[in-house]
């Protein structure tokens, strides 16, 4: 039982950790762009998009990134921007 609770809790942690602190600004609902347009963009890109949702004024997408890599990353939903969670170095400064 003490087993399950620590991995439950481990889990649980590295999952709020993912997230990081990521916001986008607030914009009005008709200068976002729809997220199938941002599907279609990255798919075009060479990724392997498996879901994209709001997050913080945001748009998160989960998948395979064209390197390969399983990828949780944030984009700018007027501008398709990466946007870095705090603590993260930007995509171009990797």
């Amino acid at each position: 039982m003490k087993l399950l609770i620590t991995l439950a809790l481990a889990f649980t942690a590295s999952a709020a950790f993912a997230h990081g602190n990521v916001s986008c600004p607030a914009m009005p609902k008709e200068e976002k762009k729809p997220q199938m347009e941002l599907q279609k963009k990255l798919e075009a890109e060479g990724w392997k998009v498996r879901q994209v949702k709001n997050y913080n004024g945001c748009y998160e997408v989960y998948g395979i990134d064209a390197q390969g890599k399983k990828a949780e990353v944030f984009f700018n939903p007027k501008t398709f921007e990466r946007v870095a969670a705090e603590g993260e170095q930007p995509a171009d400064k990797k």
